[in-house]
C-alpha cells in the first residue's frame, strides 16, 4: 500500500513538473508521446507528422524534455 501511495505521489509530481518545467511544445510532446492525459501514446513518427517536423527533431525535443524532468525530480523541484 505504501508503494502505491509513493507511485501515485510521484505521478502527480511528474504531471506538475511537466506543466512547470517544460515549454508548451515540450509538454505537449511528452503528454502525447506517453499518453499522460489518458490517451493512447503516439510514436515519434506520428508526432512528427502532426507537427510537420522530422522524427529526429521530435526525438531531440523528447530527450531534452526528459532531461529537464529528470533534473527537476532529482533536485526536488515541484
Amino acid at each position: 500500500m505504501l508503494e502505491d501511495l509513493d507511485n501515485r505521489d510521484t505521478c502527480l509530481r511528474l504531471r506538475r513538473l511537466v506543466e512547470q518545467c517544460l515549454t508548451e511544445r515540450e509538454a505537449d510532446i511528452i503528454r502525447r508521446r506517453y499518453g499522460l492525459r489518458g490517451t493512447i501514446p503516439k510514436t515519434q513518427r506520428e508526432l512528427a507528422a502532426e507537427y510537420g517536423i522530422s522524427r529526429s527533431y521530435v526525438s531531440r525535443i523528447e530527450k531534452r524534455a526528459l532531461e529537464k524532468l529528470r533534473a527537476a525530480l532529482e533536485g526536488g523541484g515541484g
